[in-house]
């Protein structure tokens, strides 16, 4: 009796309380990520990075996810694409993304929205691909790098990262604030008066 007793309390109090922990533990930012409907050769070696606080204490979170993909450019770019348009993001076409131009051969990037947040994506060439472009430029090398000897034809697949922040925090798209023209210009010169009373200082007490 006392052991269906004990096995009872773990299942009905110990382990509800251990997974809701868990779940509570976990950014419900990175749970939504790992619900998007992207296909499982677009997403392996999957890295979680975060920083700030999850309530905007001092600074909004900020989280990235990198992952490698088994596809080129263009294929990974349409799942991932598929996978936010079925997820409830909307594309947010905004000035600064991306901040630098890129050449479309070397990788896409696009920015998302939704609800309280704004996602950027970017596809880009795997390191190996980088690796092998830098090569070709020794001046590109660090001096103790060594050039790659990987066959360039086993290069294949490309890299993705997802960057997501508050939208409260994402500058772009938002214009600074106006300045009163009162506060704007130089200080005007002193204006002196004819009124005897500012002109004749205050006596003093004998």
């Amino acid at each position: 009796m006392v052991t269906l007793i004990s096995l009872a309390a773990i299942v009905l109090i110990v382990l509800p309380v251990f997974f809701g922990l868990r779940s509570a533990g976990r950014d419900p930012v990175f749970t939504s990520l790992d619900s998007l409907d992207v296909p499982s050769w677009a997403q392996t070696r999957v890295e979680d990075r975060s920083s700030g606080s999850q309530w905007c204490f001092i600074d909004c979170r900020f989280r990235e996810r990198t992952a490698d993909s088994a596809k080129p450019l263009k294929e990974t770019t349409a799942a991932y694409d598929q996978a936010l348009k079925s997820s409830g993001w909307q594309p947010w076409r905004v000035a600064e993304c991306p901040e630098q131009p890129i050449d479309p051969a070397s990788g896409t990037y696009s920015c998302w929205k939704r609800d309280e947040f704004t996602l950027d994506l970017q596809v880009s060439l795997p390191d190996c691909a980088v690796d092998a472009l830098a090569a070709q430029d020794p001046a590109a090398l660090p001096s103790t790098a060594v050039a790659p000897t990987e066959d360039p034809k086993k290069c294949v697949g490309s890299t993705v990262s997802m960057k997501v922040q508050n939208a409260i925090t994402d500058t772009r798209g938002k214009k600074e604030p106006k300045q009163s023209p009162d506060l704007i210009g130089e200080t005007p010169d002193p204006t002196f008066s004819d009124d005897p009373l500012l002109g004749t200082p205050t006596p003093k007490a004998s």
